[in-house]
C-alpha cells in the first residue's frame, strides 16, 4: 500500500473516489475542482478475489474518513455495472464480483451516498471536465490497460445506453472470427506481440531490454523506439492500427470532438498517440475527415479516481 497527503480541504467540501481495477485499487479524497488531497493505493491480489479487495476497502475507507466528512463516495469499477442500483453486473478480471451490491455495501461502511459507475465512464468524465478533453464536446475516452474500455461524455454528462449499457469498446468484434480489441490492443496483448517479435529478432534492442527485464514487456517499447529499433516500431504500428480500427467505429457512431487515450499503455506517450492518430484517418469516412483530435490523458493514472470524485460531487448536487 502507498499513501500520500497534501493540505486537506475543509470538512464537508470533499468526496471520496474509489478505483477498483484489475491490477490496482485506489481510494482518494478529492475536491469538486479535481484536486486529490489524500490517497491510499493497493496492488490487487487476484488470488484473494473480490473478497480480498473488499477487505482492503473495508479497512482503508474508515481510516481515510477519520479526519474527513465527505459528502459522498464515487466508484469506478473495472467492468459492467448497473449504475442505477450500484450493482456489479460482471467481472472479466477478478472473480467474485458478479451480482454484488457494491453501492449498498459501501454505503453501510461510509454512511454517505454512494454512486457506482464503470471505470472508463468515470475516467471519461474526469478527462472531459478536468483533463485533456476540457472545453471539447463530445469526448470519448479509451483505456488501454489490463483490459480495453471506453466512455463517452456528451454535454458534460456520461452517456448511458439501456442498462447495463456502457461503451464496452473492448468487446467489439473486429472481424468474423470474433477478434476483440482486448485481444489485440490491451497491455497484455502487446506484451504477447513483443515476445513473439523478439523471438524472431533476438539481436534487436527490444530483445535486449526484454531479456534484461522480463514482464511486462510493453514498458520496454518506449526506450527501444527512442533507440530507433525497427522491431519496436513494427510492434507499435501493428497495435496502433488495431486501436485505430477500433476507434473508427466510435467516430462513425458518435463523432466525438476528441478521443482521449488513457490506461497503462498510454504511458508510451507521443509515439503511441501519433501512430494512432495517423492510422485513424485511413478508416474514417471522407465526410468526417480529418477526424477528431487524438490526445493523451492529461490525468494519466488519476483519471479514474478524479472522475470518481467528480461523479460523487455532481450527483450529490443533483440529489
Amino acid at each position: 500500500m502507498t499513501a500520500s497527503h497534501t493540505t486537506p480541504p475543509g470538512a464537508g467540501d470533499c468526496c471520496i473516489g474509489i478505483e477498483i481495477g484489475g491490477t490496482k485499487l485506489q481510494l482518494v479524497v478529492g475536491t469538486a475542482a479535481g484536486q486529490i488531497v489524500e490517497r491510499r493505493r493497493f496492488a490487487v491480489d487476484r488470488d484473494g478475489a473480490a473478497a480480498g479487495i473488499r477487505a482492503q476497502i473495508a479497512h482503508a475507507l474508515p481510516e481515510l474518513m477519520q479526519s474527513r466528512r465527505p459528502g459522498a463516495v464515487g466508484v469506478g469499477y473495472g467492468g459492467p455495472v448497473d449504475h442505477r442500483t450500484g450493482t456489479i453486473v460482471k467481472s472479466y478480471h477478478v472473480a467474485g464480483w458478479n451480482g454484488f451490491p457494491l453501492g449498498a455495501w459501501l454505503a453501510e461502511i461510509a454512511g454517505v451516498p454512494v454512486f457506482v459507475e464503470n471505470d472508463a465512464n468515470v475516467a471519461a468524465l474526469g478527462e472531459a471536465i478536468h483533463g485533456a478533453g476540457r472545453g471539447l464536446n463530445p469526448v470519448f475516452y479509451v483505456t488501454l490497460g489490463s483490459g480495453v474500455g471506453g466512455g463517452l461524455v456528451a454535454d458534460g454528462s456520461i452517456y448511458h445506453g439501456f442498462p447495463p449499457g456502457e461503451a464496452e469498446i473492448g468487446h467489439l468484434r473486429l472481424d468474423r472470427t470474433g477478434r476483440t480489441p482486448e485481444e489485440c490492443c490491451s497491455g497484455w496483448s502487446v506484451d504477447r506481440s513483443i515476445r513473439a517479435a523478439v523471438a524472431t529478432a533476438p539481436d534487436s534492442p527490444l530483445a535486449a531490454l526484454v531479456a534484461a527485464g522480463p514482464g511486462p514487456e510493453a514498458r520496454h517499447l518506449a526506450p527501444a523506439l527512442a533507440a530507433g529499433d525497427p522491431v519496436a516500431r513494427g510492434v507499435l504500428d501493428a497495435a496502433a492500427e488495431d486501436i485505430a480500427v477500433t476507434l473508427s467505429h466510435v467516430v462513425h457512431l458518435f463523432h466525438p470532438e476528441a478521443i482521449v487515450i488513457g490506461g497503462g499503455l498510454s504511458l508510451l506517450g507521443e509515439p503511441l498517440r501519433a501512430a494512432v492518430a495517423g492510422q485513424l484517418t485511413r478508416f474514417v469516412m471522407d465526410a468526417f475527415q480529418p477526424g477528431p483530435r487524438v490526445v493523451l490523458a492529461a490525468l494519466r493514472e488519476d483519471a479514474v479516481p478524479v472522475g470518481a470524485v467528480t461523479l460523487a460531487a455532481r450527483r450529490l448536487l443533483e440529489s
